[in-house]
């Protein structure tokens, strides 16, 4: 296990730096003069010039990169932002809480609504239950976020007046962002889990619990949903890592101050270096979601210990 895992960490190392030098070129080959864009088209050439050269801008752009890499690797530096001449690394982190939560509360709502509705499909399949849930997935997943998070702000805070249209003051502000993204997202956990739990409750072992006389709701959720949660498990990964970094619509809406607003709004100004701190932050956190994935897959299902570990079953 040791060995499987020191194998996933030393992969993070090269896509990390993949991910740092491709966006810093993306951000390097748009068109424009960053000094003129930031100073505004009143200013003069020679502060337009200064600025391009206290930044480090009218050097070649491997000198640009490997300085700024330098930096990131020996102090942990990412810079300073062209707009707000504050460290990047301080905005990011003030702006990151916000969009941590919503994108933990929204997978953990979408699993709670998800899997009762998927394992209820699968264990009364082709019955009304199973059809009407199914149809009622589809409709979820048909439902845009943003759409869906007005509709909730015309009707539970302009018409109710029981929760906060925007901002992030108390509890109450995550509540509308937060359904927002967990109804739609929760289809593909009824679907999945659906699909997962068919393929294991004809298994020869459930059918061994229930002759046991096991009860039902252990045959279902201690043998059969044991063994059915895995994909799961991926899903539920790849939802958060997709919150991260593509929430920033939501957080439109609302008016939440999270990081995907500030990501963008940080690419429209071209500010390099806090483009590339939101893009560094986003990464290691998805990576880091990525590795206890695979850390999960192989705690619970032994063969791909074996496969990427070198080990056996019992190690």
């Amino acid at each position: 296990m040791t060995k499987y895992i020191a194998k996933r960490l030393l992969l993070l190392l090269p896509t990390l730096l993949g991910v740092i030098f491709l966006v810093f070129l993306i951000m390097a080959l748009i068109p424009g003069n960053p000094g003129r864009l930031l100073l505004g088209i009143d200013a003069g050439q020679e502060a337009v010039d200064l600025f391009n050269h206290q930044f480090g801008l009218d050097r070649p752009f491997f000198v640009r990169f490997w300085n700024y890499l330098f930096n990131i690797v020996t102090k942990l530096d990412f810079g300073i932002s062209y707009r707000t001449r504050a460290p990047v690394i301080g905005s990011v982190i003030q702006h990151l809480p916000p969009t941590l939560t919503v994108a933990v509360f929204s997978v953990a709502t979408a699993l709670l609504i998800g899997v009762p509705l998927g394992v209820l499909a699968a264990i009364k399949r082709s019955t009304l239950i199973d059809s009407g849930v199914t149809a009622l997935a589809m409709l979820m997943a048909a439902i845009p976020s943003f759409w869906f998070g007005m509709t909730l702000i015309i009707l539970f805070s302009v018409s109710l007046a029981l929760l906060p249209s925007h901002g992030a003051d108390s509890w109450k502000g995550f509540i509308l962002p937060v359904i927002s993204l967990a109804i739609p997202g929760s289809s593909g956990f009824i679907r999945l889990t659906r699909v997962t739990m068919l393929d294991v409750v004809h298994q020869e072992y459930i059918k061994t619990a229930r002759a046991k006389g096991a009860p039902e709701y252990s045959v279902i959720w201690k043998h059969a949903f044991r063994n059915a949660a895995l994909p799961l498990i991926n899903g539920a990964g790849m939802m958060f890592g997709g919150l991260l970094g593509g929430a920033v619509i939501i957080e439109s809406v609302f008016s939440l101050p999270g990081i995907g607003r500030q990501m963008v709004t940080a690419i429209m100004q071209r500010d390099l270096p806090l483009v590339m701190g939101c893009t560094i932050v986003l990464s290691v956190i998805f990576m880091v979601i990525i590795l206890g994935i695979d850390i999960a897959y192989a705690a619970l299902d032994p063969r791909v210990r074996t496969r990427f570990g070198g080990g056996s079953y019992g190690n």
